[in-house]
């Protein structure tokens, strides 16, 4: 019984440490148990598998507020598994209604070919819940911050509605990391995160996971064993666990000097529109400042020269990479005719989804200084 108070105690206290603490660092009884005898140790490839991917699982789990955890090979592949296992043939999933991008492209696809029917719904107006729940839907899925627009919804609120209804709440909240935003502390039963993306951080490896009560952690899991495609490699969990320790660091570094290159691009007579969690002329700021420790490092804007002026300052950018990655140590940056295929076509005649206007530019700031990236920004604008 001692041993169990002492328990108990070390992991109150633990979870009362800071966010990087957390993730470098295991609470003191798993510490004690993770150390095996070598006679009940499985062999090789098997155990390092199970070593680094289970404490993968803990570790997210921990610094997610859930109670399980759940990793795989890919966001995908996390988003095929959250479907599968709590829908079925026939049922329907409310999802944000997306801008036609080749995300809402794959997403439309893997909820046809499971047969479950995509209800694109506004909810930025959670109360648009009410009209759009039938007896057929069993989950609400959306991401908060949204790609490409940075969208920032009520995740406290859109649960409430849900709640209200019996259905799930899936968050996926990549483009934040559990570095700023917690979905499960706001009502949230799920949290979907990219691994590929923040949380690993170097752009080198692949990954997803799926973090929530013990419950439904164990169906997602029960159904994954029968994908065995979906599972994620020993190198992989290795990498996201290494990416993982940075990851409060890496945050704020990415969310200042976003926050900076926002504030250049508002002042530029150049630019038409920013869209930026933290600035304040963003629709969803008070939201963001409620919901959020800090603004991430994706930001989206449009010049006043529309699409020629986006591609004229992109070819004069010098330190900042044309490309459709996102969330890595370099900067990244992408017109809007580059995050969209021909399938969003088909897409926004069905009603789907919304088109993404010609002129939208989308960047993921990197670790750079601050200052240089705002240089390299400025000298690029002047394209005239």
């Amino acid at each position: 019984m001692q041993d169990r108070k002492e328990t108990d105690v070390a992991d109150a206290e633990f979870d009362d440490l800071g966010c990087s603490t957390r993730a470098i660092h295991q609470p003191a009884h798993l510490s004690r148990n993770h150390d095996v005898p070598a006679s009940k140790k499985s062999s090789g490839a098997d155990n390092d598998h199970q070593s680094a991917t289970d404490m993968l699982e803990k570790t997210l789990a921990r610094l997610e507020g859930a109670q399980a955890g759940l990793v795989l090979s890919s966001g995908l592949a996390a988003f095929n598994m959250l479907a599968v296992s709590l829908l079925s043939k026939g049922e329907e999933m409310i999802v944000h209604r997306p801008v036609c991008t080749e995300t809402a492209a794959l997403m439309e696809n893997t909820l046809s070919r499971a047969g479950i029917i995509m209800i694109p719904v506004d909810l930025s107006l959670p109360a648009n819940i009410h009209r759009s729940v039938t007896p057929k839907t069993r989950l609400i899925y959306f991401e908060t911050p949204t790609n490409p627009l940075g969208d920032i919804l009520d995740i406290a609120a859109i649960a409430k509605c849900g709640r209200s209804w019996g259905v799930k709440i899936a968050v996926d909240s990549t483009f934040a990391s559990p570095a700023l935003q917690r979905p499960i502390e706001h009502g949230a039963d799920i949290v979907l995160q990219s691994l590929t993306k923040y949380i690993n951080g170097h752009g080198d490896t692949l990954g997803g996971a799926l973090l929530g009560e013990n419950a439904i952690v164990q169906k997602l899991r029960e159904t994954s064993l029968r994908s065995p495609q979906a599972a994620i490699s020993p190198q992989a969990s290795f990498l996201i666990l290494r990416g993982l320790r940075t990851l409060a660091l890496r945050m704020d570094r990415h969310s200042s000097a976003a926050h900076a290159i926002a504030l250049t691009l508002e002042a530029h007579p150049a630019v038409a529109w920013v869209r930026y969690p933290y600035l304040q002329s963003h629709p969803n700021y008070s939201i963001a400042r409620r919901q959020m420790s800090g603004g991430s490092g994706m930001l989206a804007f449009g010049l006043r020269a529309g699409r020629d002026g986006a591609c004229a300052m992109i070819a004069r950018l010098r330190l900042i990479s044309s490309g459709v990655n996102l969330a890595e140590v370099g900067s990244l940056i992408c017109h809007s005719a580059r995050l969209t295929s021909a399938r969003h076509l088909s897409l926004a005649r069905s009603g789907l989804c919304d088109p993404l206007g010609d002129d939208v530019i989308r960047c993921s700031v990197g670790l750079e200084d601050a200052e240089d990236l705002i240089e390299d920004i400025l000298q690029a604008l002047d394209f005239g």
